[in-house]
């Protein structure tokens, strides 16, 4: 099948540091590749990747310095794939909806994976006037906002089987890796550790928009005793920072639409504390694979149930439910379904409403209709 991955360029493919969108996308489209697709990669010029590359822009926008309009980039990179639309069987978008006004115009199989949150009012006028494009949800919560969008499944992020090693032995320290942002909540990381007495090391990414909160709220902190601010890490560090832990801290305070360090995490064999919003629920298996808290009291208590879990059952629910050969599989047969309407839609078999995409959607990770 001839594929084309449209990735954001605001990291390269995959991220030097912290970028979920991007790393997912160079997860999948290197799994493309391996399983004997031919998969044209659009991203950032100093993305890595086995796939054929083409470049809207020289390196990853947050990168880099001298960029002042990072949207002129993406307008690029939206024209150049409507230029090579016709060598593809169908055109996979991570890009949001910046696609949306023209593709729909696009007589081309595509599909849009939506990687952020849904539950901002704002949208809702937008995927109201789009709401014929197809869609697909990384998570059964990232779409309840807005159920009736035109969903083609739901597909759970998937990481190579061999990115991350089993670590069997309990670490000595809790784990918080992300972004220090409002909503991820490492104060809350921070006052568990602090009640628990166990170290807590944070691995984040500050972005510009989040440092006056960071000075103001948590650079504070971070003097605390046992807080360690390891700073910024890449590909090449989670495997100690998150293998080497007891648990992943996952206190958030907002709809997580994923959540890709939880299954980074359980990579790893270890368990995760994690609060019960957004994606969590279908993440974390209570009381095998982590605990699912509503209070920082359940919190604490559940760092001193760390004991009862085991790690290697972690590292089971990972490979069962977490490869990024599953992930593959399952945008594969979301391809096939949208090629064969297209294909239908040519020999003139008839359809309903402006928009020849519009009908039931495909089964998605775990074998459960999409809604």
């Amino acid at each position: 099948m001839r594929i084309a991955q449209v990735a954001p360029l605001y990291e390269s493919v995959p991220p030097k540091f912290y970028g979920g969108t991007e790393r997912v996308v160079s997860y999948l489209t290197e799994e493309l590749v391996r399983q004997g697709h031919d998969v044209t990669l659009f991203a950032a010029g100093d993305s890595r990747t086995r796939a054929r590359l083409v470049c809207s822009c020289p390196s990853a926008l947050r990168l880099e310095a001298g960029c002042v309009d990072r949207m002129s980039h993406h307008m690029v990179l939206v024209d150049q794939v409507y230029e090579r639309a016709d060598e593809f069987d169908v055109i996979h978008f991570h890009i949001d909806y910046l696609h949306f006004p023209t593709s729909r115009r696009l007589r081309r199989p595509r599909v849009t994976t939506l990687h952020g949150r849904l539950d901002i009012p704002d949208l809702e006028s937008l995927y109201k006037r789009f709401r014929h494009e197809p869609v697909i949800s990384i998570s059964n919560a990232q779409r309840s906002p807005l159920p009736w969008l035109a969903w083609r499944g739901n597909v759970y992020h998937g990481l190579p089987d061999d990115f991350l090693s089993f670590h069997a032995e309990r670490g000595q320290y809790l784990a918080f890796l992300g972004r220090i942002s409002p909503e991820k909540r490492v104060d809350r990381a921070i006052e568990i550790a602090r009640k628990t007495g166990w170290t807590l090391k944070i691995a984040a990414k500050i972005d510009q928009a989040d440092r006056e909160y960071h000075e103001q709220h948590i650079e504070p902190l971070l003097g605390t005793s046992g807080v360690e601010y390891v700073g910024e890490i890449g590909e090449r560090e989670k495997d100690a920072f998150l293998g080497n832990a007891a648990a992943l801290l996952f206190p958030i305070d907002w709809p997580e639409p994923f959540g890709l360090v939880m299954i980074e995490a359980l990579a790893c064999g270890t368990p995760i504390i994690a609060w019960c919003c957004g994606s969590v629920p279908e993440i974390v298996e209570q009381g095998e694979t982590g605990f699912i808290c509503k209070s920082l009291d359940e919190a604490v208590r559940a760092v001193n149930r760390l004991p009862s879990l085991s790690r290697a059952r972690c590292r089971q629910a990972f490979e069962t439910r977490f490869l990024a050969s599953r992930m593959a599989a399952d945008y594969v047969r979301v391809y096939e379904q949208l090629i064969e309407r297209t294909d239908m839609q040519d020999v003139g078999v008839p359809h309903h409403g402006r928009d020849h995409y519009r009908s039931e959607p495909v089964l998605h990770s775990g074998d459960v209709l999409a809604r």
